[in-house]
C-alpha cells in the first residue's frame, strides 16, 4: 500500500491506496477496452438491424438500376437511382448519379457531410468560391471522397461517370449563386 499527501481546503490529509501491478494493469485495461469494443460492436448492430425492415434482403445489380431524370437541383443531362432510402426525406439513403462527358455543377454546398464513391468514369472536384477547371482534383473510378457541411465546391466530369452517394438524408444542394440553380432558371 501507497500513501501519499493532498492538500484539501488548506489542510493537509493523508491519502492511501494500492498499485496494481504493472502486468494486471496492462491486463485490465486490455479487458476493458475489448468489453468497450464488443459493446460497441452490439450497439452498432442493434441499431443497423432496427433500421431495416427484419427479413429485409435486396440487391442492387449495375445493369438492373431504374435511372431516372435527375434532380431539378441539378443541371440537366444527370440521371439517377435510388438504391436505399429516400434522400429527400430522414434517414439513410444511397443513390447513384449517372452524368455525360464535360457535365458541370456549379459551386454549391450541403448542409450534411458529403460522402462519394466514384463508380466508373472521373470525377473532377474543386473547392472554393469560384468555379476553376484548372484547381479541381482527380476523383477516378473506385475513389472515395468526403467534405463537411458547409463547404463550397464544384464539379466538372470527363467521361460519362457514375457516382454513388451515401449518408442521412434529406440530401440538399444550395448553389451559392442563385442565377447558377437550375430550379430559379426559366425553361
Amino acid at each position: 500500500m501507497l500513501t501519499y499527501d493532498r492538500r484539501v481546503g488548506g489542510e493537509r490529509e493523508r491519502c492511501r491506496y494500492v498499485r496494481l501491478p504493472e502486468m494486471h494493469r496492462s491486463r485490465d485495461l486490455r479487458r476493458l477496452t475489448m468489453r468497450s469494443v464488443i459493446a460497441a460492436a452490439i450497439v452498432t448492430a442493434v441499431a443497423l438491424a432496427a433500421s431495416h425492415d427484419s427479413g429485409d434482403f435486396r440487391l442492387n445489380m449495375p445493369d438492373k438500376l431504374e435511372w431516372k431524370d435527375g434532380p431539378p437541383s441539378l443541371p440537366d443531362g444527370a440521371k439517377i437511382a435510388v438504391l436505399e432510402g429516400d434522400p429527400s426525406q430522414e434517414g439513410p439513403f444511397v443513390f447513384r448519379v449517372k452524368v455525360p462527358d464535360g457535365y458541370r455543377i456549379p459551386v454549391h454546398t450541403h448542409p450534411k457531410t458529403e460522402r462519394v464513391t466514384v463508380i466508373s468514369g472521373t470525377f473532377n472536384i474543386g473547392m472554393g468560391d469560384k468555379f476553376d477547371q484548372g484547381k479541381t482534383r482527380q476523383m477516378p473510378a473506385g475513389t472515395y471522397g468526403y467534405w463537411e457541411s458547409g463547404m463550397k465546391h464544384f464539379v466538372w466530369i470527363k467521361g460519362e461517370t457514375v457516382v454513388q452517394f451515401h449518408g442521412m438524408g434529406p440530401w440538399t444542394i444550395q448553389y451559392v449563386n442563385p442565377d447558377d440553380d437550375p430550379r430559379n432558371q426559366k425553361k
